[in-house]
């Protein structure tokens, strides 16, 4: 896994505090999109702490799992420790959702 550079698939927004929130579109169907506008929001958001907030701003899909890691590491310390453990996790959380994918498994499905 730490060979593998996790991309995003989802939108989000910064909020005033620095902490991220998800937004998970509720509906597929664009046509729906359009009818449901200005009526409810088209979203599920999913605000993240501060250790999945710094997580997921440094997923570009460019850094590789190890490199986010250590990155992570330095940020926040002992907060995340044990970092592979803890970010991995996450990692397949927001992958198993569908929140993110990997670039290495994208080329294997073309």
């Amino acid at each position: 896994m730490l060979d593998l550079t996790p991309f995003r698939k989802i939108d989000h927004k910064i909020e005033e505090t620095g902490l991220v929130t998800l937004l998970y579109p509720k509906f597929k169907d664009t046509k729906f999109n359009k009818f449901m506008l200005g009526r409810r929001s088209l979203f599920i958001n999913m605000k993240l702490d501060e250790i999945g907030s710094a997580s997921w701003l440094l997923i570009d899909g460019e850094k590789k799992v190890d490199q986010i890691a250590k990155e992570l590491s330095e940020k926040l310390g002992d907060k995340i420790h044990p970092v592979h453990e803890r970010f991995g996790k996450f990692l397949s959380q927001l992958y198993n959702n569908k929140y993110i994918s990997f670039n290495e498994l994208q080329k294997k499905q073309k």
